[in-house]
């Protein structure tokens, strides 16, 4: 394989050596500017200032669109809540409080008697309406608690492998108790559990983006390159994939998992089940774009230098549609944050004792309590502004990457 090369560069030398290459000297003064041209230009590129680069061009179409640049910052908060979930969550995820069953959210007051005294909540006390009979909490005027800052108690929780019990704010479990969103059923702090359950309702879209997508960029692969009975297999198994419904299939393969599963199989169970219905269309897409790719000149050229088939498409066709694979991989997030939810919803998700926006959204899955105890739709919220993110954040980068949009 390497004489064709040789022959090559010996061909080259001759030519050289046949009809060497003279070029005029320029005039100083021309030369002057020509210089100083190259040094901006040098310097300019080292700061990363090409303005002409494809790389700046789709960060400018990006940053002209201002909700998707809203999107990307509202993103970024919601994923360092979730890193940093155990830190400022104010109470244990499990701890139940029997005295403080479905407790109201908790004001934050800063002045007492007309002076500046700091942040602290007053103490609630349950009393029953004579009339209805409803339990009603009100304010303890004479029990107020301070908030304190970086406090150690509770519980230690793991963060970064490391074990530790400091919380970015609370009260003295001796003092009482501090419920920003309020408490569930079991009284138990919605806050805290709230930003725990942030970390799989954010993250099993990833992760489940991440086995989807090699799933169906291989697949898709194999099938738009190859051609033939390999690709009409492929393609009959992606369309029963895709003619069965997404709910009826996520509960029917949900029920496959055991209930006897810890928590953390029972979360790699749900992406498992998320990412094995995610791929089908995908791959129908990629399979067209290779179809596409697969008889360009650099193709051929890799393929005549011996290169293996799966090189050719992982390391010359993949990397081609990789403005597609983002665009898409960002649009198809929601969609697993929806499935999540819906299937913890439903009771055929996550279990107790973990904690997802969908678990914590089953709560108030009736009237009755959506009239007594509205904080307990704040889940439902946060899924909602999380798909409208992705979908916003989805479009913006869609529109980056179309040159046709400047």
């Amino acid at each position: 394989m390497q004489q064709p090369r040789v022959v090559c560069h010996a061909l080259e030398a001759l030519f050289r050596a046949r009809y060497p290459l003279t070029t005029a000297s320029p005039p100083p003064g021309r030369r002057k500017k020509r210089a100083s041209s190259m040094s901006t230009l040098a310097s300019s590129t080292k700061r990363g200032t090409d303005r002409s680069s494809p790389l700046y061009l789709a960060w400018r179409r990006f940053t002209r669109s201002k909700p998707g640049v809203i999107s990307a910052v509202v993103l970024l908060i919601l994923y360092l809540i979730a890193l940093f979930a155990g830190f400022l969550s104010p109470n244990n995820l499990v701890t139940q409080h029997s005295e403080a069953v479905y407790q109201p959210p908790q004001r934050v007051h800063f002045m007492r008697e007309g002076k500046w005294v700091g942040p602290f909540v007053y103490q609630l006390e349950k009393k029953r309406d004579p009339v209805t009979f409803i339990v009603k909490y009100q304010e303890n005027p004479t029990r107020p608690t301070a908030i304190g800052f970086f406090l150690r108690q509770g519980e230690r929780y793991s963060f970064l492998g490391f074990k530790t019990n400091l919380h970015l704010f609370g009260v003295a479990q001796t003092e009482g108790y501090f419920f920003p969103l309020g408490t569930d059923q079991f009284g138990r702090c919605l806050f805290s559990r709230i930003l725990v359950g942030s970390q799989v309702s954010l993250t099993v879209g990833i992760i489940g983006v991440l086995i989807s997508f090699s799933i169906g960029i291989l697949l898709g692969g194999i099938s738009g390159y190859f051609g033939g009975w390999i690709d009409n297999l492929i393609q009959r198994i992606t369309e029963v994939l895709l003619s069965i419904p997404r709910i009826p299939i996520l509960m029917a393969l949900s029920t496959v998992i055991p209930a006897r599963w810890p928590s953390t199989w029972i979360y790699l169970g749900i992406i498992a089940v998320l990412a094995f219905i995610g791929w089908a269309g995908l791959a129908r897409v990629v399979r067209g774009q290779v179809l596409a790719l697969r008889d360009m000149d650099y193709v051929t050229a890799a393929r005549s230098l011996g290169a293996p088939d799966l090189r050719i498409i992982l390391w010359h066709i993949v990397p081609n549609l990789t403005s597609y694979l983002i665009v898409s991989a960002t649009l198809a997030l929601p969609g697993y944050i929806i499935g999540e939810s819906a299937l913890s919803f439903l009771g055929l998700g996550i279990k107790e004792p973990m904690a997802s926006w969908g678990l914590l959204l089953k709560d108030a899955q009736n009237f009755q309590a959506l009239n007594l105890y509205p904080w307990l739709l704040t889940p439902g919220i946060l899924i909602f502004v999380s798909v409208l993110a992705y979908n916003f954040l989805g479009d913006a980068l869609r529109d980056a990457a179309d040159v046709r949009s400047d």
